[in-house]
């Protein structure tokens, strides 16, 4: 591996990766869907919903609402709060609203892309918003395109759409499963026509969405709502009911709750990183809590690793929770010794190279006379590519730390993701081309060490009987796919 030389001279791997400095060297989030049925103010319902899962896109968002007659559509590119205004929401009437808020994984970052997608068919008006990525769509388009499909964007998301418009099936429920059973890859979709909301997981239940209920008040029904996550239902007053089974189709219309299992012959592959980054630690995911997980990882990982140390300091804001359970299990104090700004925003959307040139400074500041004279394990849930961990190791050090050991609570990440998440190329990945010894001398970290792929499954499945999807971190995919070098040029992501 090479670092800096003793001329100073630039690493070429620091060149080569200054520009995902600006988004904190992380996986980037997927997206965040959200349905309301049957409730007078469904899309300030699914509003609020998207509000809480800001945190899974904050590229562009969109609602579309229905009243039994007309279907309205809006989205635009920004956060949720930016695009949906009093004045725009009041454009959305309807007692039935579906919304998504995205960061691209399949198509271009463009305001074509926004979902939700509304396509007009012979099978009727239909919208749909989805969390996921398909793997087998270049086949699928092409074929569609031959039997006269016009497709209005670059997304994948919008070939579920045409395959249902040219399926055979004479109901739009079995168009649907049809329609469904012919994609690969992960999707969690929320569809709505004029008067139904559909909802659906892929048979391998990748991503997460789960259902809940409010009560009606005064004998009037009670309201179901979809989300990824289950943090969307507290601002509603949600009760958390259950979630979409994987190979699950749900419809909700005027008859009630009725629900079909379209493809139940594949084994369950839940995406193992939702537990440990994408998912509110508020949520309950895959049948448990992202807060316990998290905790029992840094316990986990205590367990396996453990220092002699001062402080327990996690790297805001995605490691503060496994580095609470890392300070329960050690008896090492927990302390905030780096505080995040967390009014700076995104700052990759800013091309400018003086932005750039700090991202890190403008997004994290050590507490000094917290970290002066101390010997300091920093907790975080990643290495990507290696470059933020080493400026914060930096940081740390130059506040006045003596030694600096960085665990973090998961394994290497050694293999791009082709399910809805946006990893780099497999040569980009730091843990896929140096060894643990390496990556700790490139960080110039006094000790590294990762958390065992056996405990994070341990920690994360908590006797729920969950089967994980690893492929990040062995290389091992549950579904076909191509080479990795011909299809990343060709995926973006959603």
């Amino acid at each position: 591996m090479q670092t800096h030389n003793q001329n100073g001279s630039a690493d070429p791997m620091d060149d080569a990766l200054e520009l995902d400095e600006v988004v904190f060297d992380k996986l980037r989030e997927e997206c965040g869907v959200m349905a309301v049925y049957d409730h007078p103010d469904a899309s300030r319902q699914v509003y609020l919903g998207l509000y809480a899962l800001q945190h899974r896109g904050q590229e562009s968002a969109g609602i579309a609402s229905a009243n039994g007659i007309n279907l309205s559509n809006i989205k635009g590119m920004g956060l949720v709060s930016e695009i949906f205004t009093d004045e725009v929401l009041a454009k959305l009437p309807g007692n039935m609203a579906i919304g998504h808020t995205r960061y691209s994984t399949t198509g271009d970052s463009a305001l074509l892309n926004a979902q939700p997608i509304r396509v007009e068919s012979t099978k009727g008006l239909i919208a749909i918003a989805h969390n996921g990525n398909l793997v087998n769509l270049g086949n699928i388009r092409t074929r569609l395109e031959r039997n006269g499909a016009a497709f209005q964007t670059t997304s994948d998301s919008e070939i579920i759409l045409q395959l249902i418009a040219h399926s055979q099936a004479t109901t739009l429920v079995d168009a649907i499963a049809d329609s469904l059973s012919q994609v690969e890859g992960a999707f969690s979709i929320v569809m709505m026509t004029r008067d139904r909301i559909f909802a659906a997981r892929d048979p391998h239940g990748f991503r997460p969405l789960s259902m809940g209920r409010i009560p009606g008040v005064d004998g009037a029904p009670d309201t179901i709502v979809f989300a990824s996550e289950t943090c969307a239902f507290d601002l509603l007053h949600a009760k958390y009911e259950r979630d979409v089974k994987p190979g699950e189709l749900v419809m909700v219309s005027r008859d009630g709750v009725t629900s079909r299992d379209y493809k139940t012959d594949v084994p369950q592959s839940s995406c193992i990183f939702e537990q440990v980054y994408f998912a509110r630690p508020d949520s309950r995911i895959f049948g448990r809590w992202v807060q316990i997980s998290r905790e029992e990882m840094g316990r986990q990982l205590a367990r396996e690793s453990g220092v002699p140390a001062d402080l327990v300091v996690p790297v805001p804001d995605s490691g503060v929770t496994a580095a609470i359970g890392y300070a329960a299990e050690s008896g090492i104090p927990f302390r905030f010794g780096l505080i995040r700004n967390h009014y700076v925003g995104r700052t990759f959307i800013e091309p400018e190279q003086r932005v750039r040139d700090f991202g890190v400074r403008l997004k994290l500041n050590p507490v000094r006379n917290l970290l002066a004279g101390k010997r300091i394990i920093l907790i975080d849930d990643s290495i990507i590519r290696g470059t933020t961990s080493r400026k914060i190791v930096r940081m740390v050090r130059a506040a006045g730390a003596t030694e600096v050991h960085l665990r973090i609570s998961c394994p290497p990440t050694i293999s791009p993701c082709f399910y809805g998440v946006d990893t780099p190329s497999k040569k980009d990945l730091i843990a896929a081309n140096n060894s643990v010894a390496e990556i700790c001398r490139y960080i110039e970290a006094d000790s590294l060490a990762y958390l065992s792929l056996d405990g994070l499954q341990r920690a994360c499945d908590g006797g729920e009987g969950n089967t994980f999807c690893t492929a990040c971190y062995t290389g091992v995919y549950p579904t076909q796919w191509v080479d990795v070098d011909e299809i990343l040029p060709a995926v973006a992501t959603r």
